[in-house]
């Protein structure tokens, strides 16, 4: 499928606004096109994922024109929070991983060049949006981000340290197949 949808949320102020990224690959001069009302550091997010799939031993679509919208657009959106849902929606739009399996999971997360997490402001804000909103989602994370998030009660929050880690989870089940689980970067948080 050369769609993808993966859900986010932008921090304003204290609230957490919903965000779908929306990633398409097509056939076309190659390029990576970034719409939705996106911050200066969110452009700069292009660089970050494309180092970070690359660096982590996945394949990067070089080939193809990448557009990532990130919706609503009249929403703003700032800080490296979407690198993560933005590398997960080239992935899932390549077919590397399985696009379907990312429904009822939100996800936030800065992206270093090696593919490695950093944490993101608002995570807290992000676990009180689901839980005030009776939304059922796993909510993943950034490892000491998502410990934030776990204090909010009743929540279901992973915390992962690299870019592998999470795909590792959503890899078709053939390729899952030969692939020995490594738990050691990803785990449920716990207040």
């Amino acid at each position: 499928m050369s769609l993808s949808l993966v859900q986010s949320r932008a921090l304003l102020g204290l609230e957490a606004a919903s965000v779908t990224v929306e990633v398409h690959l097509a056939n076309g001069l190659p390029s990576f096109t970034l719409v939705g009302l996106a911050e200066t550091e969110v452009k700069e997010a292009r660089e970050r994922v494309r180092s970070a799939i690359q660096n982590a031993g996945l394949e990067f679509p070089h080939n193809k024109r990448i557009t990532v919208n990130l919706a609503p657009a009249d929403l703003p959106k700032d800080s490296g929070r979407f690198d993560l849902p933005m590398a997960l929606g080239i992935l899932a739009a390549s077919g590397q991983i399985e696009g379907a399996r990312l429904a009822g999971h939100e996800f936030a997360g800065e992206l270093s060049l090696s593919g490695e997490l950093r944490p993101v402001r608002g995570a807290l804000a992000m676990a009180l949006a689901l839980h005030t909103r009776g939304i059922a989602t796993r909510l993943v994370l950034p490892a000491t981000s998502a410990d934030e998030a776990a204090l909010v009660p009743g929540g279901e929050v992973y915390g992962a340290r690299h870019l592998l880690d999470v795909v590792r989870r959503f890899l078709p089940a053939d390729a899952q197949a030969g692939l020995e689980a490594d738990d050691e970067g990803w785990s449920r948080a716990h207040a």
